[in-house]
């Protein structure tokens, strides 16, 4: 992104990065930001450490910095996995079933319980040590003996272990959500859509998504957001299970990815309206937006390679009437030019507005974008009713890509020959690998997980029937099958 034409400055991050358990480098960081700027500027974390160090020293940014008002850590705890479960329970948001182990012994047996293959995750991924060999954020477990193994490097992790049931992913499993929010959890612009494609395939990052208005999605992003009082932004992943319930498996403090997917009629964004609430100025009521698609060009190709297929255009919907077409809100007026900070990237081909986040940001980025001095115009957002679940004819596949602009191609030329030089590279080691005869390559098919132990006994047919021990040699994966 640092070849885009739309990009004034890059001011770099803490030496040494950041540490959100030690945020005062970055608060150095970002006073020599402020003083370079030489007005307040608006602050927006593109990842969830960047989102929890900012939170921790937002008092001594108030001077310099237009920030959202996140109280008591509130990054830190709906991004930690214990609490998040803790507040979906109390709240009634349906989240996977889940067990905080407190032994070795605890986590064989609750992986047994839950049904094998289980997902285990550390509560506190940030807290992961770089390099660690075999510690990821999130990992499948098979056997009991891995689920014992992994608690026993919890001190090495920094955080607890969580095992969650496996929720198996399918076609039209994976969902996610999107909003702006003024103080009091006021929603300014939001929607839900499904994850159509990724990469890894059905595990992995957006390749394509679309904004698709679902109401259950709905209804627990903007229960969680009003709950909590949240002020800011943030991406929320559901997974449908086999009931058809959606459960919450991730709470982001933060922009996604594909937060470019949920623009309006008028070009409005959920950066670009929290831009305008921390600023003072007016928020248009949004209108149209959805059957908008996001294509990660990179993603979707491999994606496509693997076995997938892009997703078609949908049906249309009924013609609107003349008075539902017309705009009922004017357009978003300019913003003033646009100042990145710490790592900060700008969407390529925007001309107007403040976009300034990309399609990926490094850990510890951070946007920063000099505001006007504050309007006395209240802000209106969308308080009172739910985003729109009409599919306006005007933006049904409507395209938004994430690297292509064609008053801005550098950056996607960028990206183009560092994924073909990644891909030469890799076919390069594989080749050496090889034996000379024959050059084959070993090919793994990975299969869906058998559930191990799903078919229990329903709730009304009265108690839980009695499991057996669960066994104490590793059973062979099954899961794996090289041909």
């Amino acid at each position: 992104m640092g070849r885009s034409r739309y990009l004034r400055t890059v001011h770099a991050g803490p030496d040494g990065g950041l540490d959100p358990q030690a945020p005062e480098a970055l608060l150095e960081c970002l006073a020599g930001v402020s003083e370079r700027i030489g007005r307040p500027a608006v602050l927006i974390a593109m990842d969830d450490l960047s989102a929890i160090a900012v939170s921790r020293i937002a008092t001594g940014l108030t001077d310099r910095f237009r920030i959202p008002h996140q109280p008591d850590n509130l990054p830190a705890r709906v991004a930690d996995k214990g609490e998040l479960s803790r507040l979906c329970a109390r709240w009634d948001v349906p989240h996977p079933e889940t067990v905080i182990p407190a032994s070795g012994a605890e986590a064989a047996e609750a992986a047994w319980s839950l049904g094998l293959p289980v997902i285990a995750k550390w509560s506190r991924p940030w807290l992961l040590p770089a390099g660690a060999e075999g510690l990821r954020s999130t990992l499948l477990v098979h056997t009991v003996a891995e689920a014992r193994r992994l608690h026993e490097r919890s001190a090495e992790a920094g955080s607890r272990l969580l095992l969650q049931r496996f929720l198996p992913a399918g076609p039209d499993t994976d969902w996610f959500f999107h909003g702006a929010f003024a103080r009091g959890g006021r929603p300014l612009l939001a929607g839900s859509g499904r994850k159509e494609m990724s990469w890894p395939v059905r595990t992995g990052l957006t390749a394509v998504g679309r904004w698709l208005p679902d109401p259950a999605v709905e209804e627990a992003g903007l229960k969680l957001a009003e709950r909590l009082g949240y002020q800011g932004i943030l991406d929320l992943d559901f997974r449908r299970d086999e009931r058809g319930t959606f459960r919450l498996v991730d709470f982001n403090p933060r922009p996604g990815a594909q937060f470019r997917l949920f623009t309006d009629a008028s070009g409005l964004d959920v950066v670009q309206a929290m831009y305008l609430d921390l600023t003072g100025q007016r928020v248009p009521e949004p209108s149209g937006g959805p059957g908008r698609v996001f294509v990660a060009e990179n993603y979707a190709l491999l994606s496509v390679l693997r076995g997938g297929s892009l997703p078609r255009r949908l049906p249309a919907g009924p013609k609107p009437s003349a008075a539902e077409a017309a705009p009922k809100v004017p357009p978003v007026r300019p913003a003033p030019p646009v100042r990145p900070a710490v790592g900060a990237r700008v969407v390529p081909g925007r001309r107007s507005g403040p976009v300034v986040a990309g399609q990926r940001s490094a850990p510890g980025a951070a946007a920063a974008v000099p505001a006007p001095a504050p309007a006395s115009v209240e802000s209106a957002g969308t308080a009172g009713r739910g985003p729109s679940r009409v599919l306006p004819r005007g933006e049904r596949g409507r395209v938004e890509a994430a690297w292509f602009a064609s008053d801005d191609p550098l950056p996607f030329l960028a990206m183009l020959a560092a994924f073909l030089g990644r891909g030469a590279g890799k076919g390069v080691r594989a080749l050496r690998g090889v034996p000379a005869h024959g050059r084959r390559t070993a090919r793994a098919v990975v299969r869906a997980p058998r559930q191990r132990g799903r078919d229990r006994p329903d709730a009304a047919g009265g108690g839980t029937a009695a499991r057996p021990a669960p066994p104490e040699a590793p059973a062979e994966p099954d899961e794996l099958v090289t041909r």
